[in-house]
């Protein structure tokens, strides 16, 4: 088996599979972005644009939604229309993983109770009532930590209005698999152990445990909510 193609991102691998034809990228799926932080937002938006990078929602001051003053956001035209955040923070890294949801409360607990992820904020109880940005729902809404990427869960219906040809006759999330972003990935120590968990529970398994580069990399697959690929990879991950 080849090596896989791919880059490190302080605690996390982004990897790359070349396929034949270009992978699908509307936003239709639970996936709907990944960002990365930038000290001096407005500094580093004018440096990608130097250097060509081609923007699908130019710079733009969200401060009242983030409520913190002078946070700005823009979306990157990533490599086969991957949607890919610039955001003030007090980093330049890999920073968060931003999903859509039918129901955000639901999926978040899900992956608190199974990945040991922590919820930012109060609760529960949620607050799980409609709330609106511009027009645009947000919420109900989660914001969980694991390591040191967020993962935020917006409410489908952000979706609707912000993508409206996408979802006109559109009941349902596509499978994230075979998208430009086609998976999300947690380790385990124990990998046969949390995969029988999963499944005991109830959890769809999708890939029994392969392995990989002689037995040196174990992994699986399983859905989670919203129809997401979830690969489970024995051991943490590491640079070499």
């Amino acid at each position: 088996m080849r090596a896989w193609e791919g880059i490190w991102a302080q605690k996390a691998w982004i990897l790359f599979n070349k396929v034949a034809t270009p992978p699908p990228a509307e936003i239709t799926s639970t996936i709907w972005h990944f960002g990365w932080g930038a000290e001096d937002m407005q500094s580093a938006y004018r440096k990608q644009l130097a250097s060509g990078t081609k923007f699908d929602t130019p710079i733009t001051d969200i401060s009242d939604l983030a409520n913190s003053p002078g946070f700005y956001y823009a979306y990157v035209d990533g490599p086969d229309n991957a949607l890919i955040e610039l955001n003030t923070a007090a980093h330049h890294r890999l920073g968060h993983l931003h999903l859509l949801s039918a129901d955000p409360i639901t999926a978040g607990e899900w992956y608190v109770k199974y990945f040991g992820v922590t919820r930012r904020g109060s609760g529960p109880p949620y607050n799980t009532d409609a709330s609106y940005y511009k027009g645009y729902q947000v919420g109900p809404n989660m914001s969980l930590m694991l390591d040191n990427i967020n993962i935020i869960i917006f409410p489908v219906e952000f979706a609707y209005k912000a993508h409206p040809a996408e979802w006109k006759s559109r009941t349902a999330f596509d499978p994230t698999e075979g998208r430009v972003v086609d998976h999300i990935g947690f380790s385990f120590e124990d990998l046969p152990a949390a995969l029988e968990r999963l499944r005991k529970d109830g959890v769809k398994v999708t890939q029994k445990i392969k392995s990989a580069f002689n037995g040196k990399v174990k992994f699986a697959f399983i859905e989670g909510p919203d129809r997401i690929r979830i690969q489970l990879v024995e051991g943490q991950a590491r640079k070499e």
